[in-house]
C-alpha cells in the first residue's frame, strides 16, 4: 500500500516536521495563541500525531479520535487559546505534511498519484474529525464558563 509507505516516511521524519511546525506556529499570526501552550506540551502533541500517524489513520476508531481531541479542545480552551488558532494549527499540520511529501519527490507517477489520493482521503478524514471534536471540547468548556 503506497499510502502506508508515505505515512511511514512521515513517521520516520516526525521530529524534523515537528520542529518545522513549531517554527511555523511561532511565526504565523493565525496561530499566535498557541504560544499560550507550553512549548514542550505543544511539541509533544505534534509528535503524537506524526510519530503515530499510521495508527491514527488506520487503526484508531472514531471513539478514540473523539476522546483524544475533545480532551485536547477542552485543554486549549482552559489555556485561553482561541478556537480559530487551534483549528489553524491542524490545518497547518496537514499542509506541512503535503509540503514534506512533495519535497521528497514521491508524488510523480500514476501509482504514486493513487497513493497520494488515498492518503489525502485518510488525512482529510482524520484532521476534519480532529478539528470538529476539538471544537466540541472547546465549546463545552466555554459553555461551562458562561453558566
Amino acid at each position: 500500500m503506497i499510502a502506508l509507505r508515505l505515512v511511514r516516511l512521515i513517521e520516520d521524519h516526525s521530529e524534523e516536521i515537528a520542529e518545522s511546525l513549531m517554527r511555523t506556529f511561532q511565526s504565523s499570526s493565525r496561530t499566535k495563541d498557541l504560544s499560550k501552550v507550553p512549548a514542550e506540551e505543544l511539541h509533544a502533541r505534534i509528535r503524537e500525531i506524526l510519530q503515530h500517524l499510521s495508527e491514527w489513520l488506520l487503526t484508531k476508531t472514531e471513539i478514540d479520535i473523539e476522546k483524544r481531541y475533545t480532551e485536547l479542545g477542552a485543554r486549549r480552551a482552559a489555556q485561553d487559546v482561541a478556537v480559530a488558532d487551534l483549528c489553524w494549527g491542524f490545518v497547518m499540520i496537514k499542509e506541512q505534511l503535503w509540503d514534506f511529501l512533495a519535497r521528497q519527490g514521491f508524488l510523480q507517477g500514476p501509482l504514486e498519484i493513487y497513493g497520494e489520493l488515498e492518503l489525502l482521503r485518510l488525512l482529510d478524514q482524520f484532521f476534519d474529525r480532529a478539528i470538529c471534536y476539538s471544537a466540541e471540547g472547546y465549546a463545552r468548556v466555554e459553555a461551562g464558563r458562561a453558566a
